[in-house]
């Protein structure tokens, strides 16, 4: 029944934007942060040259996804644009609260103008359908931050040579990232080797632990038929798990709760030697308002797995059209200006994080700051979690699995993975997902 109502819905969306007459005003909802305020500046400039208004509505990130689908569920109209979550495709979708884009997608050739992985991430969605509903808008991912000043330091290159047998230096796969991060760890010192996510409140350990899954050749399932057996507890990731848990050992004390603001403090204030972060936080790093050690602060996308392969968990957010907009055509003129390369690179130079794969490869952008060149290495390989509209207990059994293990010492990687892939089966049979 939601597929049939998705599919009226759209069609309806269809005709609107072919039929309504201009709107002069326009708002897009995002949570409030950085990256808000650029698409506001992005947004005047798009005023100065149309005439129409556009507004960023914003509200903090701990109520945007209940007051999203709160106005979604009343079929309101207040919002003509979202820049929503990537999980949230499947459950607005489904639900028929976002526009399909599919023609729009298709029209702009967008599968190669946005970087391929965000493409699949971002917009697409059931898994390979070649159904779009959002336009990468704010691209991010996983990627590393670490203290250039430490590891350049003559004696400690020379110690590290001496106890490992290569040079010390941003690490290439996760044995070096595992190496490097017990060298600098020193209580007795009060310097530790590394930072990494561990808060279970929402998807901070989870896509922490993705980082080393994807590295480490391993999948969360199979998206398109929800078959979970064998792969969310294949071997690989049983590796991945075991290598995550064995980082943990290499946290400054009481790090069981740790997720952004506490990562760039391990490097702000000293306490880390490396520090998982989204590049979105980045921008504190080299701001030596913010990070007294931001000339000593470099930057490292995720490193390769035991067998070469090399992913990063997917952060960011896509841009949409809601259905029950009344002012659809003028958020389609909008969507057209917001993909084209001149305004993509100026959303760049502005502080977003494009997803243009012509602005991610210009030079020019690999060299605007010190971590856009990790940034562009990574948004070609990223991955997600589910995108579901079921995502969100998905995400709540993967948290309560995962987590005893990992910060308590509780059982083994295997034990929690096994339980995992059976909470998984559940929750897709509760919801009559096919598991083929």
């Amino acid at each position: 029944m939601r597929r049939t109502i998705t599919g009226l819905l759209a069609g309806i969306s269809m005709l609107a934007y072919g039929t309504a007459a201009n709107a002069q005003e326009l708002t897009i909802f995002w949570a409030e942060w950085d990256p808000a305020n650029y698409l506001q500046e992005l947004a005047n400039i798009y005023e100065s040259e149309t005439g129409v208004k556009v507004t960023v509505e914003t509200t903090p990130w701990s109520d945007f996804q209940t007051k999203a689908f709160t106005e979604f569920n009343a079929k309101g109209s207040a919002y003509d644009m979202v820049v929503g979550d990537s999980q949230w495709i499947g459950a607005a979708s489904e639900a028929g609260h976002y526009v399909d884009l599919t023609d729009f997608f298709n029209k702009h050739n967008l599968k190669e103008v946005m970087a391929p992985a965000t493409v699949k991430y971002y917009a697409e969605y059931p898994s390979n359908s070649g159904k779009y509903w959002s336009i990468p808008a704010e691209g991010d991912a996983v990627g590393w931050s670490y203290r250039k000043d430490w590891f350049e330091d003559p004696k400690e290159m020379e110690a590290f040579k001496a106890k490992y047998g290569y040079d010390l230096a941003p690490p290439k796969d996760w044995k070096q990232l595992r190496d490097i991060a017990e060298f600098f760890h020193r209580p007795d010192e009060k310097r530790y080797g590394i930072a990494i996510y561990t808060d279970n409140s929402y998807d901070a350990l989870v896509m922490g632990v993705e980082n080393a899954i994807f590295s480490f050749g391993g999948e969360l399932g199979d998206y398109a038929t929800y078959k979970v057996d064998g792969i969310i507890n294949s071997d690989q990731n049983v590796k991945a798990l075991e290598a995550y848990k064995e980082l943990y050992k290499f946290t400054p004390p009481g790090w069981a709760k740790s997720f952004f603001i506490e990562d760039n403090q391990a490097i702000t204030e000293n306490l880390a030697a490396m520090s998982m972060n989204y590049f979105a936080f980045f921008p504190a790093l080299v701001n030596e308002a913010s990070n007294p050690n931001a000339k000593g602060t470099g930057f490292f996308a995720n490193p390769a797995g035991p067998n070469g392969d090399q992913f990063a968990a997917l952060g960011g957010q896509g841009i949409s059209i809601v259905s029950y907009s009344q002012n659809q055509e003028e958020a389609f003129k909008f969507l057209e200006w917001f993909v084209k390369d001149e305004t993509q690179k100026k959303w760049a130079e502005l502080g977003g994080y494009t997803a243009s794969a012509k602005v991610l490869e210009s030079e020019e952008f690999q060299t605007a700051t010190p971590y856009n060149k990790a940034f562009y290495e990574t948004m070609f390989k990223v991955k997600d979690f589910w995108a579901t509209p079921e995502y969100a207990e998905l995400l709540i059994q993967m948290n309560q699995r995962l987590y005893p293990y990992i910060t308590g010492d509780q059982g083994t990687a295997k034990e929690a993975l096994d339980a995992l892939a059976g909470d998984w089966n559940a929750t897709f049979k509760k919801y009559n997902r096919p598991q083929n």
